[in-house]
């Protein structure tokens, strides 16, 4: 018999927490079970391993995140208003996957010598080709500086942007898009009042 949709996102939801929260090695079922007020056996009704609840989450993170990320690049915008978008399908990813996000930045690279979780690998490839090609349009069409390190960049925009998921908490005071503006805003135009160059008296 299979679980209820409802009930089984419930539990996910709940292993997601559990996992973010104390590490997938040391989250065992009972933990879950714990949290989600059910025995252990129970669980088992529903799951076959904590493994199998691991990869549905990330999963379900991974092929939301591209359905976004595919229709932002399939819109063929220029690139500033590709990076912009990407930013803020990131963060609305963020807000829909807040645990899934934590868990992907901590456990990833362990996870994906596991022929089970190859497809963290796929995904990180496809990320950052995404990323790295949209950087060097910019820098072609001269909308972004010549001198950019393009790889540097990519790593600091991507980090920039996933680190927040150890923060951020859905309803909270701003939404996933007014926080996307703000980091945009920062990364693209600078902390920096501009100020209007240095006028040299005129000598007569």
């Amino acid at each position: 018999m299979t679980a209820a949709p409802e009930r089984r996102r419930e539990l996910l939801d709940t292993a997601a927490e559990v996992f973010a929260e104390q590490g997938y090695n040391a989250t065992t079922v009972r933990k879950i079970a714990d949290h989600a007020g059910m025995l252990a056996g129970s669980l088992y009704y529903h799951f076959d391993s904590k493994e199998s609840m691991l990869e549905e989450i990330l999963r379900t993170f991974l092929d939301e995140l591209w359905d976004g990320y595919d229709t932002v690049l399939d819109a063929e915008l220029g690139p500033r208003e590709t990076l912009e978008a990407l930013v803020t399908e990131s963060f609305r990813e963020i807000d829909r996957h807040r645990a899934a996000v934590a868990i992907y930045q901590k456990e990833s690279r362990q996870l994906v010598a596991q022929e089970r979780f190859a497809f963290l690998a796929e995904s990180q490839r496809r990320f950052e080709k995404a990323w790295l090609a949209t950087l060097e349009r910019g820098v072609a069409a001269e909308v972004f500086r010549a001198d950019l390190d393009i790889r540097l960049t990519y790593r600091f925009v991507r980090d920039t942007v996933w680190v927040a998921a150890s923060w951020y908490r859905p309803g909270g005071q701003h939404r996933p898009e007014e926080i996307a503006r703000q980091y945009l805003s920062m990364v693209l135009d600078g902390i920096a009042v501009r100020t209007s160059p240095l006028t040299l008296p005129v000598r007569t």
